[in-house]
């Protein structure tokens, strides 16, 4: 990406008096520890299972694990129940947590987040459960960059529509920072505008979305 592209994406960011921040794929690299967390916990199952497992979570960022671990279970044959479905979070959790906390930064975004939340208002929408991205985000010193923290099981577009609406603002004067479908559709839902993260993961949506995108803020 040329410097004049980052400058571009610089002022775009700087424009907005909302930001919606992702955290993985967006703040951390970190969908692939996510990725890794998957395989292992569906690894008894057989490498064909947990390769399956891994390649629908790889392609299906942003999706909570409330939602992705049910139909792991129905390829497996397995009871989604409640409890079942607990246990497995919890074994994800305990799997993929420190390696989210230690997974490099996205180049330039720890150093914008630091500068600039005192003049903008920055929200942290995640599919991460509610609890786990608070402990990741105090781990990381980051919970006081952010003014409201949204994680699962509420929807981002619910986070969106109630941010815009308590914040009585215009969806032109946000924009939403995501890497993945999921964040897409919530921000065109809300006709906020949207900015894409490149990853090696989401090569097929950097096909067909033709707004703005980035790899690294380093030079912002």
């Amino acid at each position: 990406m040329s410097t004049a592209r980052q400058i571009d994406i610089g002022k775009l960011l700087s424009a907005a008096s909302l930001i919606f921040w992702d955290f993985d794929g967006v703040i951390k690299d970190s969908v692939e520890a996510k990725s890794d967390a998957f395989e292992t916990l569906f690894l008894p199952y057989g490498c064909a299972v947990a390769a399956r497992v891994r390649k629908h979570h790889e392609a299906n960022g942003g999706v909570s694990r409330f939602e992705k671990i049910p139909l792991y279970l129905a390829w497996v044959e397995e009871p989604a129940t409640d409890a079942r479905v607990r246990e497995f979070c919890e074994h994800f959790s305990a799997l993929a947590m420190q390696a989210v906390i230690d997974s490099p930064w996205v180049p330039g975004v720890r150093e914008y987040l630091a500068n600039h939340h005192t003049r903008q208002y920055f929200v942290l929408v995640s599919a991460t459960p509610q609890d786990e991205i608070q402990q990741i985000l105090d781990a990381l010193d980051l919970t006081h960059c952010f003014r409201e923290i949204h994680g699962a099981p509420k929807k981002k577009a619910d986070a969106l529509k109630d941010v815009l609406s308590h914040l009585q603002l215009n969806p032109s004067q946000a924009i939403m920072v995501g890497d993945a479908e999921t964040d897409l559709i919530a921000a065109q839902n809300h006709d906020v505008p949207f900015l894409l993260r490149r990853t090696l993961f989401n090569r097929d949506l950097q096909d067909r979305f033709a707004g703005p995108m980035f790899e690294n803020l380093t030079h912002e």
